[in-house]
């Protein structure tokens, strides 16, 4: 089976700049992302954890898509102008993808 050069770049960012992020990454014309609740983890503030959160305010979101290789360079700038003054780690792997048509 054929396969495709793909870039998957996964964004985890605090959950009230989700919508934000977003917004950047249609301008970039991104359409297809995925959206995940992150429970803790630890960085270089410490460990923190979403236990006896009352509301995701103070939470953390993973954005997750998986672009064309050409795409690359707009989502960064796009995205990096939402995470550049807040708490984020933006991450580019390469991948291969079966359909290249839906990226």
């Amino acid at each position: 089976m054929q396969t495709h050069q793909a870039k998957r770049v996964e964004i985890i960012i605090e959950a009230p700049m989700e919508r934000r992020l977003r917004k950047a990454l249609e301008s970039a014309d991104v359409t297809g992302f995925t959206v995940l609740p992150v429970l803790g983890g630890s960085g270089r503030s410490g460990s923190w954890s979403r236990d006896g959160q009352i509301t995701s305010a103070g939470g953390m979101v993973q954005l997750v898509c998986i672009i064309r290789p050409e795409k690359l360079d707009a989502l960064l700038d796009a995205a990096f102008r939402v995470v550049e003054r807040h708490i984020g780690v933006v991450n580019v792997v390469d991948c291969e993808v079966l359909r290249a048509e839906r990226f």
